[in-house]
């Protein structure tokens, strides 16, 4: 059974659920990542050959999988998304044949947005549900504090994490598939400013951060990055919130003749610094941006002057992979949405994850899932992934760019929708 509430339709919730997704385990100090790959998670070479006959319907006793997430409260919007994700998944798998031939049952309890509640409500899951299998919580607070209760209690547990942290601790059941990285926020402008011949590459960075863990979490490598590119950083500064006046920081980034410039922040702050950009007439380069230009309202409040700006996403509705436009038109035809939302593609995607170590154990067995996940190459509507002891993927993120007003995938390559425009044009061109 799925538990439903009520839903308030506030972006602000879905973009505090970001923030917070990404703070809660910043603070930490984090191991060294695995090399980054070459390219970004691949989709299959050829898709799944359709069945000439109808799957046998699941039999026998309902594999039970329970969890909670935030449907009520701070981060309910994006919360009745990745519930809304899990419940395609169980659809769809009940209608190809069940799991080990088995129907899922999925019970999602409401958590109201409270760390607490999502520790008691998964321990309520484990120890009277007794559900065979576990789903993953949202945001990253709960998702990190969750972590801890399904590695106690030996259970896989897939999810987003809680960042970087939350995946240092030595857990060996826990796996992000996706997981959304503060340090790897740029992994994909690093990749393509690689690609641009040393001559076209911006010389001199402007880089100013938001004064808390998320902030800290995506600044952390930068200087290593930039240094390996030829790019000096010229300015790096953090800034409090709110940010009562965002002229200081660009006068400081435009007296230093810097021709990247990079908006470590989220929407609201990210917002005041590119109007007084405009205003100051200064117009870089390259203008890069934390958390808050991928989504609607940022072109909503800044028209064409939020267009040309780079920034970074783990999942997108115009990747490539097998089963991405299935979901699109899945969004379309019950929720009137013109493309699957993020958190819909990483509620399917963790879901698959989970599906996906199961099925190559052939067993609920707990460890033997872990085990296999761990030794295995699995692919799912994210992309394909392996995971290292961590239970994490090598480090990656695609670059995207507003273009016309749309989040377009810039790289890698093999995944563009658009052609990147570079360097920025003119203010008002």
């Amino acid at each position: 059974m799925t538990h439903h509430t009520s839903r308030r339709q506030m972006l602000w919730a879905m973009l505090g659920a970001w923030i917070v997704a990404l703070a809660v385990g910043a603070c930490g100090q984090a191991p060294a990542a695995p090399a980054a790959p070459t390219t970004a998670p691949t989709a299959p070479t050829t898709a799944p050959a359709a069945p000439t006959t109808a799957p046998a319907a699941p039999q026998g006793a309902p594999i039970k999988i329970g969890c909670s997430l935030p449907l009520t409260g701070a981060f309910a919007d994006t919360g009745v998304w990745v519930q809304r994700g899990y419940e395609q998944w169980a659809e769809d798998v009940n209608a190809a044949g069940g799991l080990l031939g088995r129907p899922v049952e999925l019970t999602i309890y409401d958590d109201e947005s409270k760390t607490e509640n999502a520790v008691n409500l998964l321990n309520r899951v484990i120890s009277v549900d007794q559900a065979d299998l576990l789903c993953g919580g949202y945001p990253g607070t709960a998702a990190a504090a969750q972590m801890a209760v399904a590695e106690k209690n030996q259970k896989v547990y897939v999810s987003m994490g809680g960042h970087m942290a939350s995946f240092s601790q030595g857990f060996t059941y826990v796996f992000g598939a996706p997981p959304l990285m503060g340090q790897w926020w740029y992994e994909g402008l690093y990749g393509w400013l690689a690609s641009l011949p040393e001559a076209e590459r911006p010389k001199k960075a402007a880089i100013f951060t938001i004064n808390n863990p998320v902030g800290a979490a995506i600044l952390e490598p930068m200087p290593e990055k930039l240094s390996a590119l030829g790019i000096e950083i010229v300015v790096n500064e953090r800034y409090d919130v709110p940010l009562t006046d965002a002229a200081p920081l660009v006068t400081k980034a435009k007296g230093a003749e810097a021709d990247i410039f990079f908006a470590n922040g989220f929407f609201p702050d990210s917002v005041q610094i590119v109007k007084a950009m405009r205003a100051l007439d200064y117009n870089p380069k390259l203008i890069a941006q934390g958390v808050g230009s991928i989504i609607p309202a940022w072109v909503e409040e800044l028209g064409a002057d939020g267009y040309y700006v780079f920034s970074g996403t783990a999942v997108h509705p115009s990747l490539p992979f097998e089963g991405i436009s299935r979901l699109n038109e899945v969004a379309r035809a019950k929720y009137n949405a013109p493309v699957a939302p993020i958190y819909f593609i990483f509620g399917y995607a963790w879901m698959q994850a989970l599906q996906r170590g199961v099925e190559g154990a052939q067993t609920l067995d707990q460890t033997a899932i872990r085990d296999w996940l761990k030794s295995n190459q699995i692919t799912t509507v994210a992309g394909t992934f392996t995971f290292d002891e961590r239970g994490l993927p090598p480090p990656y993120n695609y670059l995207t760019q507003v273009i016309d007003g749309k989040v377009e995938l810039i790289w890698p390559p093999e995944v563009r929708t658009k052609e990147p425009i570079y360097p920025k044009p003119a203010w008002g061109q």
